[in-house]
Formats: C-alpha cells, structure tokens, sequence
C-alpha cells in the first residue's frame, strides 16, 4: 500500500470512529425520537460525503484500480467499525463479569468483518461509475 493510500485509510477509518461517536453521543442525548433520526440521518450523510471522497481520491489522486479503490475504502470502514467495537467494549470492562457480554466481546471481530464486504462492493460499483462519469466528462 502506498503512503497516500494507507494515510487515507487511517484518516478516513478514524473519522468515521469520531463520526459515530459524536453524532452517537449526540442522538443519545436527543430530547425526541425526531431529533434522534435527525443525528443518525446526518451521520449517515458525512459518513457517505467521506466514503465518496475517499473513492475519488484514490482514483484522481492515487489512479488506483477499481479493486484497490474498493480495497483501501472498505478497509477504512472496518477500521471504523473496530474502533465503535473498541468503544462499546469499554464500559463493558468496567462492569461486574458476570455481566459481560461474551457477544460484547466479539464485536471487535464481527463488526469489522461484517462492514468490510458490503463497504467493498458498494465501493467497486461506485469506482466503476465514476471513473465512467470521468471519462465521458473528459472527451
């Protein structure tokens, strides 16, 4: 992976973390079910802004291949998902153990890996229909 690329992965992995923790936060502390769709809703909307940005910057910035694109951009979203898994799981160290979600636990494992696929399929076919948008654009 180059440089720019595993950058971008990290970056974007990160900022979807913060994303759903802030905006999770916020919906948790929503007075009203509205308010609470409105928080999801508008994380939902920044994390689908990165998600396109980091297509694009792989393929105008990078010229990565559509597979690679799909690659690096899924893998930033497992990255995201781990970091929700490692969040949740940490009030969950601090409770009593019988308590303790053994499912809890595995979450550091299944979230990642149940993002990754679907991240990467919508990834390639998004790749695919820019770089077709592209190349119309430029003739």
């Amino acid at each position: 992976m180059k440089g720019g690329a595993r950058w971008a992965v990290v970056f974007v992995g990160a900022g979807y973390f913060v994303v759903g923790m802030v905006f999770g936060g916020l919906a948790g502390r929503a007075a009203s079910h509205q308010s609470v769709v409105a928080w999801r809703w508008a994380a939902w909307m920044i994390s689908a802004v990165a998600f396109g940005s980091h297509i694009v910057f792989e393929q105008v910035h990078l010229r990565s291949s559509l597979r690679i694109t799909a690659f690096h951009v899924s893998s930033a979203a497992a990255i995201g998902a781990f970091g929700l898994a490692v969040a949740a799981n940490i009030p969950a160290r601090v409770a009593p153990p019988g308590q303790r979600s053994v499912l809890l636990a595995l979450s550091l494992g299944i979230w990642p890996i149940m993002t990754a696929p679907p991240a990467f399929f919508v990834a390639f076919v998004a790749a695919i229909l820019f770089a077709r948008v592209r190349r119309l654009m430029l003739r």
